[in-house]
């Protein structure tokens, strides 16, 4: 990964564990956001956080935040995000494509089939591109990618990488498709759709996660039998439901997840058939949660 001033970034080591701790690994040096990776990946961020902007991307696509400030309701913000989205990327919301010169289809890397695979598995290649977009623009590391990711020369380490990479859903300028839905989805956020206006003191939601086991999360802390501190993945589903939540596993998790770390949830885009479990994308890191049984 690649860090603002152009060097590669470095990974950082957890005060929790000695260097050559499989778990010491969790953060780049340098990320494009305006807080560093070592300070979003801890509890403390959460539980006091700042708005997040990634890089310029609002400064350098003011023309689709313009207009998105005139908008008159959510679903003309959503038709004004995608025509633009189509525009500068050529991404169809119905997935057909992009169309040439010759008039035949064109396969194009689009944030819409990222957001479909993940909803189906997380841990496809979809998933891994989504995945390495947090680790390189928040600087935070996965945790898990169809295995728990311990060390750089493990093989699941490599899977991932290679998967995060893979030219079918890593083209199309992705990753600024990605800066610019999760700008998007804070611009939201801040407007207060589709419920009432987002007051200005507002500084979390309050979201589940079903679990059977807690393989994909290192305990970092268990203060008492309902409470645990979770290094969670750098990106994880969330639910606003908590009966939903409980579908997916026997312990329920409980999160007041900061809005800054919402990078995506099915409102944003009302015609877009995100339905069913009401999921939340969110920035991973380490968090205080709730623990409790069906």
């Amino acid at each position: 990964m690649e860090g603002a001033n152009g060097r590669a970034a470095e990974p950082d080591s957890s005060p929790d564990f000695p260097s050559d701790s499989p778990l010491a690994l969790r953060a780049h040096r340098t990320n494009l956001v305006n807080v560093p990776a070592a300070a979003l990946c801890i509890e403390a961020y959460n539980d006091e956080p700042r708005r997040l902007r990634i890089g310029a991307t609002r400064s350098e696509h003011a023309a689709l935040f313009e207009a998105l400030d005139e908008s008159r309701d959510a679903l003309a913000a959503s038709d004004i995000f995608q025509r633009y989205m189509a525009k500068m990327f050529g991404v169809n919301p119905d997935f057909s494509g992009s169309e040439g010169p010759d008039g035949r289809r064109r396969f194009r890397a689009s944030y819409l089939r990222l957001l479909k695979g993940w909803m189906f598995d997380s841990n496809r290649a979809e998933g891994a591109v989504l995945k390495g977009w947090v680790e390189s623009r928040f600087g935070l590391l996965p945790t898990f990618h169809g295995e728990p990711i311990r060390r750089f020369s493990s093989d699941a380490w490599t899977a991932y990488g290679e998967q995060k990479q893979s030219t079918r859903f890593h083209n199309n300028n992705i990753h600024l498709q990605l800066d610019l839905l999760y700008e998007f989805c804070q611009w939201t956020i801040r407007r207060g759709w589709p419920d009432a206006p987002m007051p200005d003191w507002a500084s979390h939601i309050r979201l589940f996660r079903g679990v059977n086991d807690f393989e994909e999360h290192h305990i970092v802390a268990r203060p008492d039998k309902r409470t645990a501190v979770l290094r969670l993945n750098n990106l994880c589903s969330f639910s606003i439901n908590r009966d939903i939540a409980g579908q997916f596993g026997d312990y329920i998790l409980d999160a007041w997840v900061p809005l800054p770390k919402v990078v995506f949830f099915r409102d944003i885009l009302p015609r877009y058939p995100f339905q069913g479990e009401g999921e939340y994308l969110v920035i991973g890191g380490d968090y205080r949660v709730g623990v409790s049984l069906l």
